[in-house]
């Protein structure tokens, strides 16, 4: 393995080295949402949630599939932090790739032991979680002056086979699900997951490795720090008032485990409890250094202080945001448990056609989204955007993500409209959810895409770490919203006030998320009037 020093330079050519790296996602990936789309299907039906009354499968399912993609958001944190500290990017891929195969294998074994399979899910989210910061930045590593101008060709590449990997697996897993059993149906996305590894493994003597960064003593934090150190009386008793509450929901977090583990009903939920002591230190923290940011002059840069100060306000964008992913990520969990009270179509297949064309389990619906993002993201750039101009609406980024929110929300109506027909008796086939699913994906594109490169553009070069850390965490976040409104919804006075309205709970909830996402988009909107773009991309 050569150094970043020692690299030579590679011409016009792409670097040969990159080709491992594809490989490495195109079967991580694949191996990922093959596991992660059949989740809450598997769990519904399964012994792990044997204890659970039936009625309650469903909802406890889903719960547990939020709590995964919550860790899967949030460990990118301590991924990046050891990458830029201690290991470096590639033995930080490597190390953390070995815990996914690793939390792969115990889903596989442990199908019927609920301690191995969470363990199996802990595992997985440390691993592709803390791998996620690290990969496409890795990539970039490989390229020099002379050859920069063909990263594009590769973070192309980077995009379509991540679609393409997921369209193929959120079809195809399911099947195997139905065909095979879970222990297949979790051991394939673990064998390719094992694969990735090797892949990655075998490039090791080729890559250009850059070393970890030293200490920034005007690092982020630290900048942070001074400022609430030097603020007002006013905003050290927000401090407090924040440390406090913080404190209060960490030890929630940890009675609530303690009764988990006795099998005793939790007050709120452990990683309910975390990640709203989360929030707090976050939405506390944030409004007491804008506060005060101005006492860190003259201690640090003034250049670094105004950067702070521009990641806080790309902060404020980021709050309504969680509430798209509560919406999105409930695709393949809300939207799955629909699906399967929905009728399957079946088509009458030439005696040629293989079997996996036919549609067999509500979980394939997923791979709707895969396909559709590949479809709408050229439409948009080739007819949306330029009728839009045509008609005179420049769809600026954060107009386009204003009605990505808007979108999800009015996604949820459709799916609402349906449930509410399938509480009243209708026997509704599953292709009637690809409306909806069309809707969220164009959110999606709208949205994700756009804000990324946005929130990317509006940070200063050393501090696109930390805008791409709190993005991560923002789908963290919004799945936060989901775990609340599914405890809420269990209490029984709140299930008589729905059941008071005339419709099921289901409905209701779909109606709400709608409701959340829409009052969301007004929010972003309105902050997007005054929010004054700035242009940090690195000058040529």
């Amino acid at each position: 393995m050569s150094t970043a020093e020692s690299g030579s330079p590679k011409g016009g050519t792409l670097p040969p080295q990159v080709s491992f790296i594809i490989g490495n996602e195109a079967c991580e990936r694949f191996s990922f949402y093959g596991m992660r789309n059949i989740l809450t299907d598997f769990l519904s039906k399964s012994a792990i949630l044997a204890a659970v009354a039936e009625t309650d499968r469903g909802l406890a399912a889903k719960e547990i599939f939020h709590i995964f993609v919550m860790g899967v958001y949030f460990f990118p944190l301590l991924g990046g932090w050891l990458s830029d500290r201690y290991w470096g990017k590639y033995k930080t891929i490597f190390w953390l790739s070995l815990v996914y195969c690793a939390g792969n294998a115990c889903l596989a074994f442990f199908v019927d032991d609920k301690i191995g399979f969470y363990l199996g899910l802990v595992l997985i989210s440390l691993g592709s979680g803390g791998i996620k910061p690290c990969v496409s930045a890795f990539v970039g590593e490989q390229f020099d002056q002379s050859n920069k101008h063909l990263a594009k060709v590769v973070f192309d590449a980077f995009y379509w086979i991540i679609n393409f990997g997921s369209f193929f697996a959120s079809w195809l897993i399911p099947l195997v699900l139905i065909s095979w059993g879970p222990r297949w149906a979790f051991g394939i996305p673990g064998i390719l997951m094992f694969v990735a590894t090797l892949i990655f493994w075998l490039g090791r003597k080729r890559y250009i490795v850059e070393p970890p960064r030293p200490h920034d003593p005007n690092a982020f934090s630290a900048i942070c720090l001074a400022a609430l150190k030097a603020g007002s009386g006013a905003v050290r008793v927000l401090v407090v008032v924040g440390v406090v509450s913080t404190a209060a929901f960490l030890a929630l977090g940890v009675v609530d485990l303690v009764r988990m583990l006795l099998d005793v009903e939790p007050y709120l939920g452990a990683v309910q409890a975390w990640c709203l002591a989360l929030v707090v230190l976050l939405g506390v923290g944030g409004i007491a250094v804008w506060l005060s940011l101005d006492g860190a002059r003259g201690k640090f840069p003034d250049d670094e202080v105004d950067g702070v100060r521009a990641v806080l306000r790309v902060l404020v964008l980021f709050v309504p945001v969680t509430a798209f992913w509560s919406l999105f990520d409930q695709k393949a969990s809300t939207w799955v448990l629909q699906g399967k009270q929905m009728m399957l179509p079946v088509w009458d297949l030439p005696s040629w056609a293989p079997a996996f064309l036919q549609l067999k389990n509500a979980s394939q619906m997923q791979s709707l989204n895969p396909l559709l993002v590949m479809l709408l993201i050229p439409f948009n750039n080739a007819v949306l955007y330029p009728l839009l101009r045509k008609l005179g609406v420049e769809p600026t980024p954060l107009r386009r993500m204003t009605a990505g929110i808007a979108l999800a929300g009015l996604a949820w109506i459709g799916a609402g409209l349906l449930q509410l027909r399938i509480d009243g008796g209708a026997q509704l086939s599953i292709l009637w959810q690809v409306t909806p699913y069309v809707v969220l994906t164009l959110g999606e594109v709208l949205l994700s895409a756009t804000g990324l490169e946005f929130a990317y553009s509006q940070a200063p070069a050393k501090l696109k770490g930390v805008i791409m850390s709190f993005w991560t965490l923002a789908v963290t976040i919004g799945g936060l919203w989901v775990l609340l409104v599914n405890k809420t919804v269990k209490g029984e006075a709140v299930t008589k006030a729905i059941e008071g309205t005339g419709i099921g709970v289901t409905s209701f909830q779909m109606f709400f998320f709608a409701a959340f996402a829409f009052a969301a988009a007004l929010a972003f909107g309105a902050y997007a009037q005054r929010y004054r773009v700035v242009d940090h991309y690195r000058k040529a």
